[in-house]
């Protein structure tokens, strides 16, 4: 009998509603009663306005402990209305307590949200004040108890897998503002693309601001004690409940002064078929340091250096890492800027329809397409990749053959391919090896040493290579 696998990587992120709704709502401008400010062994000071909190998204199995799929770390600074959101890639390769070097996603199997927390410390450098823990399972609940939200899909996303664990999974989501109510935000959430970890991270903030945009919408904000009490039992954490309860009203402040989403620094990397994220620690630290608003002193940046070196020594031969696509430079506004030219299409769209006296009528819904067309066209066009240099590769072994991802990584990269990632896929019976691109790639995957169905679905430069069991290498 075949064992289906958890497709946790399709899951990484559909816990962050709950994290909005309980995580910023009860900490964000939460007055923590610290008392002085602390210094840590790393030698940062986190002064007793500022907070860090762990939050954490745990995709349990009755069978299965689970694993934090996501792994975020809140910053707060109540003084200063102000907060920050680092991400961290769940196959961050850290130092486990027990356990030597593994994934950070493995510490809560192997110890539970203690371990994580010890773990989260360790690598950041600071300690962390509370952790809030999500059961994923809670997600479309969340979203429906919101009624849905806006979310402005960024590009074309399309994937069909009938082996998935939850009764078959499709995507099928176009460019553009939508509604979405809990089924369909999991589509966005569940979508993987040629960019790997830098893609998925891009989206949970993108996902991020949608639902704190609905949350703070004057409807929603009436419902919000309601609403937490109906999801608190996929909830574990820390902190007191009545104390979140009592932040509500205090979002707006928030939002109005931002809340900063950053990735966790360093560069993606594979050993066989089994990917990991590589840390730079001082970077890390110096991002840490700037969070609290403070330089990285002296006797900090040579622990940091030095912790660094320990980290490089112990890193696995073999290992081939890869360089960051965006190179150590997340670009977490971009999905705002998305936002803000569908803002200025709709603007425009609205002023045409009021001149002409015409809203909603068949013409101007016509010349509308009509422009938005061109526009993606001319867009399309200056964004063509010019070679195998600009599309970036995620390539996931689905088909049991053990180091087949790394071997095709290779052939890619040898072709001059942008790798970005290599990992072992959910299953292992896949029959035929496809490659899933934009039409304008399509010359560019011609010739590969190895049978393979190039399939339309992804971004201009992008590609996800699905290796099957008829790989002839």
């Amino acid at each position: 009998m075949r064992r289906k696998r958890t497709r946790r990587s399709y899951k990484r992120v559909i816990i962050i509603a709950v994290f909005i709704l309980v995580a910023i709502i009860g900490v964000v401008m939460g007055q923590f009663g610290r008392m002085g400010n602390r210094v840590s062994d790393s030698g940062l000071e986190v002064a007793s306005n500022q907070s860090h909190i762990m939050l954490m998204g745990v995709d349990r199995r009755q069978d299965d402990a689970g694993r934090s799929d996501t792994l975020m770390v809140l910053t707060v600074d109540t003084e200063k209305e102000k907060g920050s959101i680092m991400s961290i890639p769940r196959d961050t390769r850290v130092r486990i307590e027990g356990h030597g070097y593994d994934k950070i996603n493995h510490a809560y199997p192997y110890g539970g949200h203690k371990l994580t927390r010890s773990t989260v410390e360790e690598l950041l450098g600071v300690p962390m004040d509370y952790y809030v823990l999500v059961d994923i399972h809670a997600f479309e609940r969340i979203i429906d108890a919101l009624d849905g939200i806006d979310i402005n899909v960024e590009k074309r996303m399309y994937y069909e897998d009938p082996w998935d664990d939850d009764g078959g999974l499709v995507i099928d989501l176009y460019p553009g503002m939508q509604h979405m109510d809990g089924e369909q935000a999991i589509q966005y959430v569940r979508y993987r693309d040629g960019e790997g970890d830098i893609g998925r991270i891009r989206r949970q903030q993108h996902f991020m601001r949608a639902v704190m945009e609905k949350v703070l919408t004057p409807s929603i904000i009436g419902k919000l004690p309601s609403i937490i009490r109906e999801i608190r039992d996929g909830i574990e954490t820390d902190m007191p409940f009545d104390e979140m309860l009592s932040m509500a009203n205090l979002l707006p402040t928030m939002k109005e002064n931002g809340i900063a989403g950053v990735m966790l620094p360093g560069k993606p990397a594979y050993l066989d078929d089994v990917s990991y994220w590589l840390p730079d620690i001082v970077e890390v630290r110096k991002l840490v340091a700037d969070q609290l608003d403070q330089k990285l002193s002296d006797k900090a940046l040579m622990k940091a250096e030095e912790e660094l070196s320990a980290y490089d020594e112990d890193i696995p031969e073999g290992i081939t890492v890869l360089e960051d696509p965006d190179k150590g430079k997340f670009a977490a506004d971009k999905p705002e800027a998305d936002d803000k030219d569908q803002k200025d299409q709709k603007d425009k769209k609205d002023q045409k329809e009021n001149t002409d006296g015409k809203i909603g009528s068949e013409d101007n819904a016509s010349l509308n397409r009509d422009e938005t067309d061109d526009a993606e066209k001319d867009s399309k066009a200056s964004q063509k990749a010019e070679g195998p240099g600009d599309i970036s590769v995620l390539i996931i072994n689905d088909s049991g053959i053990n180091g087949a991802g790394a071997k095709v990584a290779d052939m890619l990269k040898a072709k001059g391919f942008n790798v970005t990632g290599v990992d072992t896929g959910s299953r292992s019976d896949r029959e035929h090896t496809i490659i899933i691109t934009d039409d304008s790639n399509t010359a560019w995957f011609y010739g590969m040493p190895f049978d393979c169905t190039i399939m339309d679905g992804e971004e201009d430069r992008e590609a996800v290579v699905y290796i099957g069991k008829d790989l002839n290498l």
